[in-house]
């Protein structure tokens, strides 16, 4: 364990689960690699994933954004290519795209659709899906106003889906960001994840949240103060 994370863990006291603004108090005061550090928070679900026929999924806009420029990949046809260049997509295309996709390649981060392309999307499920790339109508990445959809991901839209072990891990902020703007991000996808609760889950809802940089220790969060 190298200098800079053992001074890392003696700010962090593993026995407590503190506040959101006191966590993120603690996380900017650790010590600080040479590259700006993603915030990432981790929220495990008091959820057996065998037995809910409802995954908890959706999307929620960060009211600061990620912090990342993102590389959006549209796939259209006709009139909707030309409205999603103007909407600033990086990537657009239609049939030559998606058999490029096939072939391995992945220069984005995030996929957008419109409708009568999905059906040729199918063919991407094995690449797109277990990277949380494939388009969807709850997501709002399945749309013909694809400069709307656009907008919203370039504002700082992401996507959230709870995986086999009942976690969600999303990036909040980066380090760089004022403790405000990372506590209104963070507060933002727990509000989300609540309202995406399945009605058929029953008591606590949330097992554990934790929030942590790339490269320093996960401090435990309170998680019933939400």
């Amino acid at each position: 364990m190298g200098k800079r994370i053992k001074e890392a863990n003696k700010l962090v006291d593993k026995n407590k689960a503190y506040k959101l603004i006191e966590a993120i108090s603690i996380l900017k005061q650790t010590p600080a690699p040479k590259f700006d550090e993603s915030i990432d928070l981790s929220i495990k679900l008091n959820i057996d994933p065998k037995e809910t026929s409802q995954p908890v999924r959706g999307s929620v806009v960060l009211p600061h954004g990620t912090g990342k420029k993102v590389r959006v990949a549209v796939f259209c046809k006709g009139e909707h290519e030309s409205k999603a260049k103007e909407a600033g997509a990086d990537i657009v295309g239609s049939d030559e795209l998606i058999d490029k996709v096939s072939n391995g390649f992945l220069d984005f981060d995030v996929c957008v659709a419109t409708p009568d392309m999905m059906k040729e999307m199918g063919k991407l499920g094995r690449v797109l899906g277990p990277r949380g790339l494939m388009p969807s109508p709850k997501a709002g990445t399945v749309t013909n106003d694809v400069a709307k959809a656009i907008d919203e991901v370039k504002a700082g839209k992401v996507e959230f889906r709870m995986d086999k072990l009942a976690c969600i891990n999303m990036t909040v902020g980066k380090r760089s960001f004022s403790e405000d703007f990372i506590s209104q991000n963070a507060t933002s996808i727990i509000n989300a994840v609540i309202q995406s609760r399945p009605p058929q889950v029953k008591g606590r809802f949330f097992k554990s949240i934790s929030i942590s940089t790339t490269m320093g220790p996960g401090i435990r969060l309170d998680a019933a103060s939400f």
